[in-house]
């Protein structure tokens, strides 16, 4: 990748003070590509035409900017997105609260936060939800098994959402379990840019809730520079043949908010999702605090695990390969403390390069290389593990500034 020159993007979003050589500063990876395996099938990925901030001043498309109410802004977040190429979310008025996932309408736009911009859930796991929980013992009972039927007439398979859902009803009285909407985004759409915006989420807890961000069929988009923190069901999850996109200098992590089920990234629904999809780019990202598991957790497609950074000690796995999927691992840095960080089941094919590091071994069985070494048709440069730890702790998250 080409190192990042501030003189020659004065006008851009840049980091804080000084670039990183391994951020471009522009998409890359299976975002930038139309096929799997052939290097000239490439895409020109634009989001809404710019995905900077300020703004070019010959720009023609239409742009623009939100603040804060104070309120919850669904509609307004939803209006502006399907009416506009260029949203820029500016957080000098306070956070933005939405009260369920807003649907991202429309083709080739660009969501760019300026001013630590936060999108929140507006419903949050309570100390009081909590405590009632623990008095009921959900965090021992079955997660497979053992369900019932809700007050609401909703049947329910496994013992710890069923009581987790009933115990929430009888808190809070809302029998149409709104609460179990608590994400932000949806995106099912192309060509679509996401950069700089901090997602805080309502506590991970067991209930088949939504995730701050979700692709459903997504395809040839950018998720740049995010924070994503406390997703009800997972931080941010790839699926329903969702295809070629690329997720770079983003971080992952868990709050005391969280309770259970911190599962922080899923790459397809299901066993049953369809092959040929799911192609993916992980590029210099942060799992950290509080994570359990899913850094992906992969089901089908070709997935880039390329120089990302793990510190959650917390990991009962992190990487975890399965059914129909092919992934490559390369320039991965596993901090002390993380003893869980590789399985797989099942997986078509895992190349596990010795440029990864490990700080301990892996509980979990050493990692191998399995099946057909992988190839990815697109260039890039693998960084040095020893770099890794401390330029993705400086640079990933919405870190970018004005």
């Amino acid at each position: 990748m080409k190192k990042y020159l501030l003189t020659v993007f004065i006008a851009f979003l840049t980091l804080a003070a000084t670039a990183t050589d391994y951020d471009s500063n522009k998409p890359f990876g299976f975002c930038t590509r139309s096929s799997r395996t052939d290097a000239n099938s490439t895409y020109n990925v634009t989001g809404g035409g710019c995905y900077t901030y300020p703004v070019p001043s010959d720009f023609t498309g239409k742009v623009i900017v939100l603040k804060s109410n104070g309120k919850d802004m669904k509609k307004d977040i939803q209006n502006a997105i399907k009416q506009h190429d260029v949203i820029i979310f500016d957080g000098s008025n306070g956070d933005f609260i939405v009260s369920s996932n807003v649907n991202v309408e429309g083709d080739n736009k660009t969501l760019l936060g300026i001013n630590n911009a936060r999108l929140c859930t507006q419903f949050h796991i309570t100390s009081e939800i909590i405590t009632a929980l623990n008095n009921a013992g959900v965090p021992h009972m079955n997660t497979h098994d053992g369900g019932g039927i809700l007050p609401n007439g909703q049947r329910v398979r496994e013992e710890a959402e069923f009581n987790t859902r009933k115990i929430i009803i009888g808190l809070t009285g809302d029998n149409t379990e709104s609460y179990r909407k608590s994400g932000i985004l949806t995106v099912r759409q192309e060509n679509i840019i996401i950069r700089n915006i901090t997602f805080v989420g309502p506590g991970s807890i067991d209930v088949g809730g939504n995730d701050l961000l979700s692709f459903n069929g997504a395809k040839h988009c950018w998720v740049d520079h995010c924070a994503f923190s406390d997703g009800m069901d997972g931080n941010f999850d790839i699926t329903v043949s969702s295809d070629f996109n690329t997720v770079s200098w983003c971080t992952f992590s868990y709050t005391e908010r969280s309770y259970m089920h911190q599962n922080t990234n899923l790459i397809g629904y299901s066993d049953r999702e369809p092959t040929g999809f799911l192609n993916t780019t992980f590029a210099f990202n942060w799992w950290g605090q509080g994570c359990v598991q899913r850094m992906p957790m992969i089901r089908v497609g070709k997935i880039h695990m390329l120089n990302n950074y793990f510190s959650s000690t917390t990991a009962t796995n992190c990487i975890n390969p399965r059914k129909n999927s092919e992934v490559l691992i390369e320039g991965n840095y596993f901090e002390k403390g993380v003893k869980r960080y590789f399985s797989q089941k099942d997986a078509v094919s895992v190349t596990w390069a010795d440029s990864n590091f490990a700080a301990e071994p892996n509980q979990s069985g050493t990692p191998v290389s399995t099946g057909t070494t992988i190839t990815i048709p697109y260039e890039y440069t693998v960084a040095p593990y020893a770099d890794v730890p401390a330029t993705v702790k400086k640079h990933a998250g919405a870190t970018l500034k004005k």
